[in-house]
């Protein structure tokens, strides 16, 4: 199977169609008129997610008037530093050593708190097509000028997800995505010390789709649940990338019979309280292996009337270097390709 060919047709993904954009649409607005003219099967399952309770307000299962406020918090803090996600470089390009530079800023993102990292070409496919969030830049094509992305994820506390879909395990959601944006903004204002662009993608204000990015960078597979499953930790890992035009030292994919473990497993399948998770084998789509695509819409529903990000895939998903190892009988997805 020629799968260059299909590499090449590759679909890609509007931001304005995932979820978190869909849900800030608002009644009377030019982008909510604009958005359900094209898009009117959306429109009910929309109105109607957007009616119920948010994350951590009162209205919700696991809403407590102590602790949902943390969570509420560091997302308000997230939204008023996303703004520097992105800025120019004020100084002409340097001549830099590529290999001395990559290893520079692996050695530091590690320094900063990072549990893994990775680098990778920016691929066409890790691109969102157009803009969904922020609203005031809805509908921009996303610029691809970036040549590398630097990528990096932290691991989540254990036990705090383990709570899930308490209220401990939605603060550690938040925390870790702080830690990630911290990271990420930080390595960029080095980069562009040097004169090169560098941009970080951070909650509210992503250009890439990361997961797809640490798949290519080294740092795990799509697992049957939608996250990026890792030797170490499993699932349990916020993503953070920096996209730049900054030329470094790229790592090779990470290989592991993803389908053998999955298949076998079905753990995240049989606990996801809204049966978001399909069944089924990997297959092919657009040149590469994926799983049957999660329903946004009724995962969305039990956040909604939790209160919380749920993570109960995340909480009961066994997979580790040990499950792996011991995973050797063939499944019925014969039709495997990393």
């Amino acid at each position: 199977m020629d799968v260059g060919k299909g590499m090449k047709n590759m679909k890609k993904v509007d931001e304005r169609d995932i979820m978190f954009a869909r849900l800030g649409y608002e009644k009377g607005t030019d982008i909510y008129r604009e958005y359900y003219e094209k898009n009117p099967n959306k429109k009910g399952i929309d109105d109607m997610l957007r009616s119920r309770p948010g994350y951590g307000e009162p209205g919700t299962v696991e809403f407590d008037e102590m602790k949902s406020p943390i969570g509420n918090a560091g997302f308000e803090f997230l939204s008023d530093i996303k703004h520097l996600a992105e800025k120019k470089a004020d100084t002409e390009p340097k001549e830099v050593d590529f290999k001395k530079m990559t290893q520079e800023i692996k050695k530091w993102i590690l320094y900063f708190g990072a549990d893994m990292v990775g680098i990778t070409e920016v691929k066409p496919e890790h691109l969102y097509t157009h803009r969904g969030r922020p609203q005031d830049v809805w509908g921009q094509v996303v610029d691809d000028s970036a040549t590398h992305a630097i990528v990096f994820a932290v691991e989540m506390d254990e036990d705090m997800i383990n709570t899930a879909p308490g209220v401990e395990s939605g603060i550690e959601g938040v925390k870790s995505y702080v830690s990630v944006a911290m990271i990420g903004l930080w390595i960029s204002y080095y980069i562009r010390s040097f004169g090169y662009e560098a941009r970080t993608h951070m909650d509210g204000n992503y250009l890439a789709m990361v997961q797809k990015m640490a798949v290519d960078a080294g740092l795990g597979q799509i697992g049957k649940s939608g996250l990026v499953l890792t030797r170490k930790f499993g699932p349990r890992i916020r993503l953070g990338a920096v996209t730049t035009n900054l030329r470094l030292i790229t790592d090779n994919k990470e290989h592991m019979d993803i389908d053998d473990v999955c298949m076998k497993c079905m753990r995240c399948v049989e606990k996801c309280p809204s049966k978001a998770i399909p069944e089924g084998c990997r297959t092919l789509v657009d040149g590469q292996m994926e799983w049957p695509a999660i329903n946004p819409e009724k995962c969305y529903m039990v956040w909604s009337r939790m209160g919380t990000d749920c993570s109960i895939c995340m909480a009961e998903c066994p997979f580790s270097e040990a499950l792996l190892k011991k995973t050797s009988i063939k499944t019925k997805c014969d039709n495997r390709m990393d």
